[in-house]
């Protein structure tokens, strides 16, 4: 794909429902009893890897559009699949269906693409076997294809040592199936809480305590109508679009502002953009709000400790709009970068640097120099990873010469619309 460089962005872009709340209501909405929909559901490649294994379980779950319809029937209404359960490029759901599967009562076997196949799974299969979960595949359970074989379950008080949604969620998740007892996840930093929040909005009890959360086994899950928020993760793209970029000026509709995933304003406002943010008062579980952005003069700033987990997804994009902020940018503590879709670390750098950035890795994040003009006239690749794709596409947007994106399909897998809302907003 050839990419047009160097215009302004101005207008107004719903942004498509957040991936990671998408996954969870369709889990939820299948091991609950009744019906659940589900409205701004994101129609992405992970999000229907999530749908096709649930159907391959048994759930009924109807599409349309953007509305989707669970009905469930409980945990114990899943059932054995007859095939591999294909998770393609979704680490989300490989991870939080294992916590799932851990405590059924029959074998299932999982798989993914290339990427998935690489990515390891032994910080959530380890915890689940300590729960009692009967889990193999290469090198111990660390990589797919695995084997989970359900049964009996004890409620465990886990401390993780990485702050991850996924580990979380994949524990609690097998925390549903135990005798009545409580399971506890303790995190060193507060990772996103789409888990806890919906939970509760199914009915179930969760405790949080500090860095801690507890849920009790033996509950019983009841169908709910559930809107999904704007993904904030996706409408970072555009936010640091609207600020770097030279005559732009964007509105974005009801985007979710989690206080576990609203990182990248926090940047924003570091950084000295002018941001606006209007809430929206609602009966959702999570708050929603309008962002408005308009092109701003930036300064470097230091971003670690307990802000990465609040943006880990967005680090690719905000590394870009670094470029164009006065001063240095320092990037700490975002080891996680290693083990997303690609080396994020390793594949921001350089494909930043082919395009003139003055940027450096570190063991834990990155280094850049700003204000840098950049060249474009160069081929570039996503490398298969969606965030990487899109930051690309928004650089060409202030590369002097057009870019050429390989791997451009790959944005599928969170915005399927992402060059249609580009296209439409470029002056």
């Amino acid at each position: 794909m050839i990419l047009q460089s160097g215009r302004g962005l101005q207008g107004e872009i719903s942004i498509p429902g957040d991936k990671s709340i998408s996954h969870r209501a369709v889990m939820f909405g299948s091991i609950a009893e009744g019906k659940t929909e589900i409205s701004n559901f994101l129609n992405g490649a992970d999000c229907l890897s999530t749908i096709s294994c649930f159907r391959k379980m048994g759930a009924d779950i109807e599409i349309n559009g953007t509305n989707v319809s669970v009905s469930g029937s409980g945990i114990n209404g899943l059932k054995e699949p007859e095939s591999f359960l294909d998770t393609g490029n979704s680490g989300t759901t490989t991870r939080l269906i294992l916590g799932l599967l851990a405590g059924t009562s029959f074998h299932t076997c999982l798989t993914g693409d290339e990427s998935i196949a690489k990515r390891p799974m032994k910080r959530v299969t380890e915890p689940l076997k300590q729960m009692g979960a009967a889990i193999d595949g290469r090198a111990g359970g660390n990589f797919t294809p695995l084997s989970v074989r359900g049964g009996t379950l004890k409620g465990i008080d886990f401390e993780s040592k990485v702050a991850s949604a996924q580990v979380k969620s994949a524990i609690l998740l097998a925390g549903l199936s135990t005798d009545g007892e409580w399971t506890k996840v303790t995190e060193p930093h507060k990772s996103r809480d789409h888990t806890e929040r919906m939970l509760k909005s199914f009915g179930a009890e969760v405790i949080e305590e500090g860095l801690t959360v507890s849920v009790k086994g033996g509950q019983t899950l009841k169908g709910a109508n559930i809107e999904v928020p704007g993904d904030i993760s996706s409408a970072a793209f555009f936010l640091a679009a609207g600020a770097s970029v030279p005559d732009s000026r964007l509105l974005l509709k009801r985007v979710g502002t989690n206080p576990t995933r609203d990182g990248i304003l926090d940047v924003l406002k570091n950084m000295g953009a002018s941001l606006k943010v209007t809430e929206h008062k609602t009966d959702s579980y999570e708050p929603i709000a309008d962002l408005e952005i308009e092109t701003s003069r930036l300064k470097g700033t230091v971003i670690e400790g307990n802000l990465i987990p609040k943006l880990i997804d967005e680090i690719p994009i905000i590394a870009l709009m670094a470029t164009q902020a006065e001063g240095k940018t320092v990037i700490k503590d975002a080891e996680e970068l290693k083990v997303k879709e690609t080396n994020r670390i390793d594949t921001v750098v350089n494909e930043l640097k082919k395009i003139g950035a003055d940027i450096e890795a570190t063991d834990d994040g990155m280094i850049i120099h700003g204000k840098t003009k950049l060249k474009g006239g160069v081929k570039v690749s996503s490398h298969g990873d969606h965030r990487i794709g899109m930051m690309l596409a928004i650089a060409s947007c202030l590369t002097e010469n057009p870019l050429e994106l390989e791997g451009s399909e790959a944005i599928n897998v969170s915005y399927p619309g992402f060059f249609s809302d580009l296209d439409r907003v470029q002056q």
